[in-house]
C-alpha cells in the first residue's frame, strides 16, 4: 500500500482489529476484517455493522437564503421545501447535464451541510464555493469523522448510547450528546437497511467505535461488504454507476431532482435535461438477472442477438439473494423488465434478464 494514501481517524483501531487495508479513493481503507465480506455482509442484514466512511466528505455552508439560492444553481434541489435538519439525496450537476458527484443535502439552523464522495470532495469544495458570494463562509471539516451503524438492531444499539436517535425519521437528523459532545445524526445509510449516520469529533470516534464493539451486538465492517450491501439495495457508486457525462435520467434516478426544478430546469445542465425528459434518452441504467452462478464484473459487455447493447458497471455476488448483483446501461429499447440479453464474461456469453431494482427489498424507517 502506497504511503501517499491519506488515513482516517480509525486507522490505527482498523489496523488492531484485523483489517485488510487498501487504497480507496486516496485513502487507506479496510476492505475486509478476519470474518470475510460475506459474514460481515450477512452479519449487516442480521444484525448490525458499523462503517468507518470518514474518508467522506463534510461540508458545511453558514447563510440564508441567497446561499440556498447560490447552491440550487448547481444542484437541483429545492431548499426551501425543506424541513429544519431534513436531509435529500441529489448532485452536483455540470454544464453537459452529467452528474458531477451524488450527494446529500441537509437543511440546518446554521445553513446547509453536505456530504460529498471522497474522490470528488476536493473539486466539488471548488465548485461549490465558485457559486458563493462569500465562500469564506463554506468549510470542509477535516475535524470531524463519520461513522455509519447499520442493520435491524441498530437503532436499538445506537439509541442504548445517545438517548432521543430512535425518534428520528428516514433522511432526518438533529443535534444530540455523545459523552459530554455534541455529535450531529442522520437517520440514513447506504445498504438498504434501517440505521444512522454520526459525525462526530476525530479525537472521539476510537471510542465511540470501541464501546460499539465491546458492549453490543454491532461489529466492524469493510468496504468490501458495504459494496455488495449497496448493490444488492441498487444504489449507485459514483465513479461506476455514475460519472460526468451520465444524467440523472439515464441514471433512473429522477427522485434526485426537486419537482419544482422540473418545471423550471434553472439550474446548470437543466436544459439537456429537460430535453432527456421530453425527448427521450439512449441508454438507461437497469438491474440484470444472470442464470446460473456466474457474476459479471464491471465493464462486462451486454448483448443482444449477437449486438452489443450496453456495458455492465457494478457487478458481485449477493450474500442476502443467493446470486449475482449487476447493475449497468443498456440502450433504451433493451431496457424493459423482461428483456432478454446476454453478458459477455472471460469471452463466454450467458443469458441474463433485465430486473426491477432493488435486488433486495429495504427496510427503511418511515
Amino acid at each position: 500500500m502506497s504511503t501517499a494514501n491519506l488515513t482516517t481517524a480509525l486507522f490505527d483501531f482498523h489496523v488492531a482489529s484485523g483489517a485488510k487495508m487498501v487504497p480507496f479513493a486516496g485513502y487507506a481503507m479496510p476492505i475486509q476484517y478476519a470474518t470475510g465480506i460475506v459474514n460481515e455482509h450477512n452479519q449487516v442484514r442480521q444484525s448490525a455493522g458499523i462503517f468507518d466512511v470518514s474518508h467522506m466528505g463534510q461540508f458545511s455552508i453558514v447563510g440564508d437564503d441567497s446561499v440556498c439560492a447560490a447552491i440550487e444553481k448547481v444542484i437541483p434541489i429545492d431548499l426551501s421545501k425543506l424541513n429544519m435538519n431534513q436531509s435529500k439525496y441529489s448532485f452536483l450537476m455540470n454544464a453537459q447535464g452529467g452528474i458531477d458527484d451524488d450527494l446529500i443535502v441537509t437543511r440546518v439552523e446554521q445553513g446547509i451541510n453536505i456530504v460529498l464522495n471522497a474522490a470528488c470532495k476536493h473539486k466539488d469544495v471548488k465548485t461549490l464555493k465558485s457559486v458563493l458570494s462569500n465562500p469564506d463562509c463554506a468549510t470542509l471539516h477535516d475535524h470531524l469523522s463519520l461513522v455509519a451503524i447499520q442493520g435491524p438492531k441498530a437503532v436499538s444499539i445506537v439509541d442504548a448510547m445517545i438517548p432521543g436517535v430512535a425518534n428520528l425519521k428516514f433522511m432526518n437528523g438533529g443535534s444530540f450528546t455523545y459523552d459530554g459532545e455534541t455529535v450531529y445524526v442522520t437517520r440514513s445509510g447506504y445498504t438498504g437497511e434501517d440505521g444512522f449516520e454520526i459525525s462526530i469529533a476525530n479525537n472521539k470516534v476510537e471510542q465511540l467505535c470501541k464501546t460499539l464493539v465491546e458492549t453490543t451486538d454491532a461489529s466492524m465492517i469493510g468496504l468490501g461488504a458495504r459494496d455488495s450491501l449497496r448493490l444488492e439495495a441498487g444504489l449507485c457508486l459514483y465513479g461506476h454507476d455514475l460519472d460526468t457525462t451520465t444524467s440523472p435520467i439515464e441514471a433512473d434516478l429522477l427522485f434526485g431532482i426537486a419537482k419544482s426544478r422540473r418545471e423550471q430546469f434553472n439550474f446548470i445542465g437543466g436544459d439537456v435535461v429537460k430535453q432527456h425528459m421530453e425527448q427521450g434518452i439512449s441508454r438507461k441504467r437497469v438491474g440484470i438477472q444472470l442464470e446460473g452462478k456466474i457474476i459479471a464484473r464491471e465493464n462486462a459487455k451486454i448483448f443482444k442477438e449477437d449486438k452489443e447493447v450496453g456495458i455492465v458497471t457494478s457487478g458481485s455476488f449477493g450474500p442476502s439473494v443467493g446470486a449475482a448483483v449487476v447493475m449497468g446501461y443498456v440502450n433504451f429499447d433493451c431496457s424493459e423488465v423482461g428483456t432478454s440479453v446476454e453478458l459477455e464474461v472471460r469471452g463466454k456469453k450467458y443469458p441474463a434478464k433485465i430486473c426491477l431494482l432493488p435486488f433486495y427489498k429495504k427496510s427503511y424507517a418511515k
